[in-house]
């Protein structure tokens, strides 16, 4: 794997309103994303997870902090220039029923993609493409001349998919694809995803609050909280060995499908708070079991407590016990 990050993302702050109480909906994150590597994104919903994906992406501008692609920081493209680079970077959004234009045929759909980007020449080339895009994602080509509502929901998101890939890209946001999905179709959707990043190289950067999701296709994972970044590892080593207790906590409420399998339930108290007045220091505390009075005082950094493996949490002897 390359040591050049293909989507670098430097201390990224996204804040909505004005004033002196903005909504602090991302605040200082930072994490690199190597080629043809799945970065997975979780956290509960209001952890900031799709702002971070759009923002990546320059669908929303950031607030403070970098975004780079391939070294160069998108933020200071111009609007020509980010026009150029859209066809490398797609998003797959997360309600296959309202990202498609139900006065549009598939055949449209996927054809604007590619006529905007100039990716075709000619009416039968134009076809060609968009048949193969079909079948790529597992339908029909004859699904073309349809409109979306005679699909179902797996099946929009498989154009969902089908149009992000249309312009051969090298990066896409995959931003909770699952979510609106009945639970009966999202193992198809979610074989279709690794079966393209397979075929395809492509590199992925996949928001999920499904934990068996994530485990299953990502390679590493950034947990975030608030808006902040609270781990950082490796996939099978954040499974194994989850360091914060966030991390812990995350993991113990999700579903086993073995119910012979001991867990650990470890209780959160409260709701998540307001990004508008986060707590200070540790954002998590206030939540967190294991809080001190120390807590309210520091900012944990993120912290490597070994190889590729990153937590803040100021807490050191918790850490070192759970990588132990």
């Amino acid at each position: 794997m390359s040591t050049v990050p293909l989507i670098e993302v430097r201390r990224l702050k996204k804040y909505f309103g004005k004033g002196d109480r903005p909504v602090r909906a991302v605040d200082d994150v930072s994490f690199a994303i190597q080629p043809g590597e799945t970065l997975g994104l979780v956290g509960e919903s209001g952890s900031g997870k799709s702002t971070i994906g759009r923002t990546v992406l320059r669908l929303l501008d950031c607030t403070d902090g970098e975004v780079r692609y391939r070294g160069d920081d998108i933020g200071q493209l111009s609007g020509e220039q980010m026009r150029k680079l859209r066809s490398k970077l797609q998003i797959i959004f997360q309600d296959p029923y309202a990202s498609l234009n139900p006065k549009m045929r598939i055949s449209a759909i996927l054809g604007e993609a590619l006529s905007t980007h100039g990716l075709h020449k000619g009416a039968v080339a134009r076809d060609k493409r968009i048949a193969e895009l079909l079948e790529t994602v597992g339908l029909r080509p004859e699904h073309a001349s349809r409109f979306p509502h005679e699909f179902s929901g797996g099946q929009r998101q498989r154009i969902g998919v089908a149009r992000a890939l249309a312009v051969e890209p090298e990066f896409i946001v995959a931003d909770e694809p699952l979510s609106a999905l009945d639970v009966s179709i999202q193992s198809q959707v979610i074989n279709l995803l690794a079966d393209l990043r397979e075929r395809l190289g492509l590199t992925m950067l996949f928001i999920s609050h499904d934990l068996d999701v994530v485990e299953y296709l990502c390679d590493r994972v950034v947990v975030l909280y608030l808006g902040k970044v609270m781990e950082v590892a490796t996939t099978e080593e954040l499974f194994a060995r989850p360091s914060h207790p966030y991390t812990q906590a995350l993991l113990a409420a999700s579903p086993k499908p073995d119910p012979l399998v001991p867990t650990t339930h470890v209780a959160l108290q409260g709701d998540i708070p307001s990004p508008i007045a986060p707590p200070s220091g540790c954002v998590f505390r206030t939540r967190c079991p294991h809080a001190i009075e120390a807590c309210a005082q520091t900012v944990p950094p993120l912290d490597e407590i070994a190889p590729g493996h990153h937590s803040a949490c100021i807490r050191k002897e918790l850490l070192s016990t759970a990588i132990a």
